[in-house]
């Protein structure tokens, strides 16, 4: 079972061959690829951290499609002073589904 970490949109995610991965927005190539950098590679018993082999690995994702999240509502209020305050937020996101890692 070959399985990586990744970095991903300020997260870090677990990842084999054809995850689907909801991340933070990232801009894809010309053909819809992107390219994950690996933080750890585990290969059957055989595990790689050391940054010089990492640097030679692949971890490679087609985007499936961009999205955003749920709506977030943020409400401030302070007590006997009349300050009432709403906001909204909605996270713009992109599904990814891995394609390699090599």
């Amino acid at each position: 079972m070959v399985y990586a970490i990744v970095r991903a949109g300020g997260r870090q995610e677990k990842v084999e061959v054809g995850t689907i991965v909801t991340v933070d927005r990232v801009k894809a190539d010309a053909q819809g690829n992107v390219e994950l950098p690996a933080l750890l590679l585990v290969d059957g018993d055989k595990v790689t951290s050391k940054a010089a082999d990492l640097a030679k690995i692949k971890v490679t994702a087609e985007v499936v499609e961009d999205l955003r999240g749920p709506k977030i509502n943020i409400q401030h209020f302070k007590n006997k002073t009349g300050y009432r305050r709403r906001l909204g937020h909605r996270s713009e996101l992109t599904r990814l589904k891995v394609t390699g890692i090599k």
